[in-house]
């Protein structure tokens, strides 16, 4: 992955989350980090 590549790339998340901070108050953040932390327990039960 090049600079730019990752520039992009990260500049396009941070302004997806700030979106989501400004427009619905954070809701699908919060749902994503739910449903992550969902995951991670499911994948550390099958270790």
């Amino acid at each position: 992955m090049t600079n730019t590549i990752a520039l992009v790339l990260g500049l396009m998340i941070a302004g997806g989350i700030a979106y989501d901070a400004v427009a619905f108050d954070g809701a699908h953040l919060l749902f994503l980090a739910r449903k992550g932390y969902v995951l991670i327990d499911w994948v550390a039960f099958w270790r």
